[in-house]
């Protein structure tokens, strides 16, 4: 069987390494690369590099942008009353989509999951603690997924804000999503009866 060269073999076990690429779309991927122009390539490798370079995580919500404090968390209109906590950021650009929510938001950074080695200390759960406890936030919306992880997370952070004598709302997302569903991948429509139908738990 004929070898793959090195160079193409190194970029396809690169796709691999991503998130939901297989080897078949790697190899996909790989070839494709080689059938468009020069410019297109640099380019691509050019925003790689930039992506690492240039994208800071926000030292507030721990969302992303291009400052130390991003857009949505330095906007003077936001609703400085309501914080939506999601698991990762790009859950929070699919919110933001809707254009329905006007509050600040907090990245948790993953849920807890003890087959994946990842506990409470692991996530952004004492900041978000600290955020709510020093910034007279009114609701917090726990807008984790709807899988068991997601759940578990979303009840641990319900009884740390009960422990700190947390008196505001806490609502959870609601119908919309079933269960075992990621944020990132429902269509708006879906999310947005979510979000609007979120409860108080």
């Amino acid at each position: 069987m004929k070898r793959i060269p090195r160079a193409l073999s190194e970029v396809i076990e690169s796709f691999e390494r991503l998130p939901g690429i297989g080897p078949k779309s790697a190899a996909r991927l790989g070839f494709y690369l080689l059938s468009v122009p020069d410019g297109f390539s640099e380019k691509l490798a050019d925003s790689v590099v930039n992506l690492k370079k240039k994208i800071k995580i926000c030292r507030v919500c721990f969302g992303v942008g291009e400052d130390e404090i991003c857009e949505i968390c330095q906007d003077k209109k936001r609703d400085k009353k309501q914080i939506c906590v999601v698991e990762r950021a790009d859950e929070l650009l699919a919110i933001e989509a809707l254009g329905g929510y006007n509050g600040l938001y907090h990245v948790l950074g993953g849920v807890i999951n003890p087959l994946d080695h990842v506990g409470p200390d692991d996530l952004k759960i004492v900041e978000l603690i600290s955020r709510v406890e020093g910034d007279g936030i009114e609701e917090v919306i726990l807008a984790t997924n709807p899988t068991i992880e997601g759940e578990g997370t979303a009840l641990y952070i319900k009884k740390k804000l009960e422990g700190i004598g947390y008196k505001g709302k806490m609502t959870r997302i609601g119908s919309g999503l079933p269960m075992g569903a990621e944020l990132g991948y429902a269509d708006q429509v879906t999310l947005s009866r979510a979000f609007e139908g979120r409860r108080e738990i």
